[in-house]
């Protein structure tokens, strides 16, 4: 018997191959399935609301490795508000690293808004590293920014006037994002700045402090005129002036340190010249010295000479003591001639 069913077995081949086809296809279609089943409820969901997406589509970005969930929320919040993206464009923008779910919301604020946003636009703010969303709601309620910021540090924008008075001035400047510009634009820092910039020059133009104290609106306005939000992610709706502070008298300080500079350099001129005439006094001193040393030295000469004239006959004993003679004269008679404090000196 179980020769005749091995026998039966090799008669008949297209029976075993029909049942491991059969299997092979079970273990198919239960695989295709399972793998369906998991997209059941969002395809139910997009159905449901009128965003339609295939069970193929979905199978097709589960082997994009892209999440349905995502593309599926994404396509029923466009689809509710009226919007028209597609879902290639969805998928683009999240494989490209993009927030989808960010972008929706904000074309969705600008539909509603009237605010013309492309999905092109909005994607490539998105993906510059932007927020998006926060940029529509900045658009539609404009903010107001410190001018200066608190975080750097500086509490207020400091100015001097002509007339050398400090201003402290502290502003509040109220901007709304610029969609177009959004891109390239420069940030909120920069808005700082230039704002900062223009106070300080609209200070510095102003004859005199009490004019600004008077009219503080004149900032704002030579603010204003300057187009500080070229270039910019902003618009700048407004510059108010929260609060000015007189600061020090920086014209009569920097004043009193120039005549204490000019006093020391002064001083140093004179200390030099001074130091100048003793050591000229002293070089006098030394050249006296040096005279008196070569008279010293020529009047030691004198006796000798007076030797030799006597050895040589060239002058007699008469000679010698009519000399001296005379030399008591004269010094008897620059005794008589002398003050008399000096004559009780020594000689």
């Amino acid at each position: 018997m179980r020769w005749t069913n091995l026998l039966a077995e090799e008669s008949n081949p297209w029976g075993t191959l029909t049942i491991i086809i059969i299997v092979v296809g079970v273990i198919f279609v239960l695989i295709v399935f399972a793998l369906l089943a998991q997209f059941v409820g969002l395809y139910i969901r997009a159905l449901a609301a009128q965003a339609r997406v295939s069970m193929f589509e979905l199978l097709g970005m589960r082997l994009r490795k892209v999440n349905a969930l995502v593309i599926v929320n994404g396509r029923i919040q466009a689809t509710k508000a009226g919007l028209q993206i597609t879902q290639r464009e969805m998928e683009a923008h999240l494989l490209a690293g993009g927030d989808v779910p960010r972008v929706i919301q904000a074309m969705i604020a600008a539909n509603k808004a009237n605010i013309d946003l492309q999905w092109q636009t909005a994607t490539a703010i998105d993906l510059a590293g932007r927020d998006i969303l926060e940029a529509v709601q900045t658009s539609v309620n404009p903010k107001v920014i410190d001018v200066p910021n608190p975080q750097f540090g500086q509490p207020t924008i400091d100015g001097v006037s002509k007339d050398g008075i400090q201003l402290k001035v502290k502003a509040r400047v109220t901007v709304r994002t610029n969609i177009k510009s959004l891109v390239g634009g420069a940030t909120e820092e920069t808005v700082v700045a230039r704002v900062g910039e223009g106070i300080v020059n609209a200070i510095g133009s102003a004859e005199d402090y009490k004019h600004v104290l008077q009219n503080p609106d004149n900032i704002s306005k030579a603010v204003l005129a300057k187009g500080l939000d070229a270039n910019t992610a902003f618009e700048i709706l407004s510059i108010d002036i929260a609060e000015i502070t007189v600061g020090e008298n920086i014209g009569a300080k920097l004043a009193a340190d120039r005549a204490a500079s000019d006093l020391r350099r002064f001083q140093a001129e004179a200390e030099q010249r001074r130091a100048m005439a003793v050591a000229h006094e002293q070089e006098n001193i030394a050249k006296q010295a040096e005279n008196r040393a070569t008279v010293v030295l020529a009047e030691a000469e004198i006796p000798k000479a007076m030797a030799e004239a006597l050895r040589s006959g060239n002058m007699g004993v008469m000679d010698y003591y009519r000399l001296k003679n005379i030399q008591s004269d004269t010094s008897m008679r620059e005794a008589i001639a002398r003050p008399a404090d000096s004559a009780s000196k020594p000689t």
